[in-house]
C-alpha cells in the first residue's frame, strides 16, 4: 500500500518541510533509506545520514536544526521516536491483517465464555470457566488454564502457558513461550539434607497494557498474588519470583531476575542481567544498571544504582576506578615493603 507524505503527516500531527505529494510504501533505517521509504532521526549520532539518505521522507523533532543541505522531505513532530513508533504500529496492522475465528483443532473447556472477534489458533487450549474478553488473539499452541480471566484486546503469542487462576487486564501482550503462573521456587530444607516442596497456592495478577517478553517467567504467589501493575514492560528471559510486586510503568531488560516477595516501585528502569534479593524494596523512579546486584532495601526515590553489591552511581564509578588501580597499588606496596626490609638490614 502507498500513502503520501501529507497523509502520514496528518496521522502524526506533523509539519511538512518539502514535497508533500511523495509516495511512501515502506519504512527504513535512515542509513538504509531508499526512494519510497520513510525513516526517522531521533539519536543525533545518526544525523550525518540525513545528508546522504535516499529515503523520501524523514521524521524529525520540531526543534531539530540541520547543519548542512539535504534532499529528503522532513516531517517535524514533537517527538520523532514516539511518532515513528506510532507509524510502526499502524504499519504492523496493515501487513499482518486481522485474524479472527476459531481454528481447528482447538479446545474450549466447559463454562468458558468468549468475547467478540476472538482469534483462537490451531492446537490452542482454553480450560474450564475462563473469561476471555473482546478482540483477544490467542495464537497456535498456547495454553490457558482453568479459571483464567483475559481482558479485551490482549494478544497471546504461540506457545505461551498461562496457569490456573491468572488474572490479566486489557491490551496486554505475551510473546512466545512466556510462562505465567508456574510454581515459585519454594522448598523447605529438612534435617536429613533433603528439601520439601512448599505448595504454591496463590496466583498472578497482571494489570492493563503490560508486555511480557519471549521465554519470560512470572511465578504464582505462595499465598495471595504476584502483581504486575499497569504499563509494565518485561523484556525476554526475565524471571519474576513468587509474591513479587512490580509498580506501574516500570521497564525491565532481558535476563534480569527478581527473587520472591521483593517490591519494585513505579517508573523504574532496570538494565539487563540485574539481580534482586528477595524480601527487599526498591523505590519509585530507581534506575538500575546492567548486571547490578540489588542486595538490600533502598528508601530514597530516583536513585541510579550500579555494581554488585549496588551502590549509587557516583560511588560505584569511584570504586571501579580504584579497583582498576589495584595492580599498581599492589606493586607500590611490595616496593615499599622491600625498601623497608632493606633499611632494617
Amino acid at each position: 500500500m502507498e500513502f503520501t507524505v501529507k497523509q502520514i503527516a496528518g496521522l502524526l500531527g506533523g509539519e511538512i518541510e518539502g514535497n508533500d505529494n511523495l509516495k511512501i510504501s515502506q519504512l527504513s533505517k535512515i542509513e538504509e533509506g531508499k526512494s519510497g521509504t520513510i525513516s526517522f532521526l531521533s539519536n543525533l549520532k545518526y544525523e550525518p545520514y540525513l545528508y546522504t539518505t535516499e529515503a523520501s521522507a524523514v521524521i524529525v523533532d520540531k526543534r531539530f536544526e540541520p547543519k548542512k543541505a539535504f534532499k529528503t522531505t522532513l516531517i517535524r513532530v514533537e517527538n520523532s521516536y514516539t511518532a515513528f513508533t506510532q507509524l510502526l504500529q499502524q504499519y504492523e496492522q496493515i501487513i499482518k491483517g486481522e485474524k479472527r475465528g476459531i481454528e481447528q483443532p482447538s479446545y474450549i473447556g466447559e463454562g468458558s465464555t468468549l468475547g467478540e472477534n476472538l482469534y483462537l489458533g490451531a492446537f490452542a487450549y482454553i480450560g474450564l470457566n475462563c473469561r476471555i474478553g473482546k478482540n483477544v488473539k490467542i495464537y497456535p499452541q498456547a495454553y490457558i488454564g482453568d479459571n483464567v480471566k483475559i481482558g479485551d484486546g490482549t494478544v497471546v503469542h504461540p506457545g505461551v502457558r498461562i496457569y490456573n487462576n491468572t488474572v490479566i487486564g486489557e491490551n496486554c501482550t505475551f510473546f512466545a513461550n512466556a510462562v505465567i503462573g508456574s510454581d515459585g521456587f519454594g522448598f523447605a530444607p529438612q534435617a536429613d539434607g533433603t528439601y520439601k516442596t512448599i505448595p504454591q497456592l496463590g496466583n498472578v495478577v497482571i494489570e492493563d497494557n503490560v508486555s511480557v517478553g519471549a521465554c519470560s517467567s512470572i511465578d504464582c504467589a505462595t499465598i495471595g498474588s504476584t502483581i504486575i501493575r499497569q504499563g509494565v514492560k518485561l523484556d525476554n528471559l526475565v524471571q519474576v519470583g513468587h509474591n513479587v510486586e512490580i509498580g506501574k510503568n516500570t521497564v525491565i531488560a532481558a535476563q534480569a531476575g527478581i527473587a520472591g516477595s521483593t517490591k519494585i516501585g513505579e517508573n523504574c528502569v532496570i538494565g539487563g542481567q540485574a539481580g534482586f534479593n528477595g524480601h527487599i524494596t526498591v523505590p519509585n523512579g530507581t534506575k538500575v544498571g546492567g548486571q547490578a546486584g540489588i542486595t538490600r532495601t533502598w528508601t530514597e526515590e530516583g536513585l541510579s544504582l550500579n555494581g554488585t553489591p549496588a551502590l549509587e552511581i557516583k560511588d560505584s564509578l569511584r570504586a571501579a576506578a580504584i579497583f582498576r588501580k589495584l595492580p599498581l597499588l599492589e606493586k607500590r606496596v611490595q616496593a615499599l615493603e622491600k625498601h623497608n626490609k632493606e633499611d632494617k638490614q
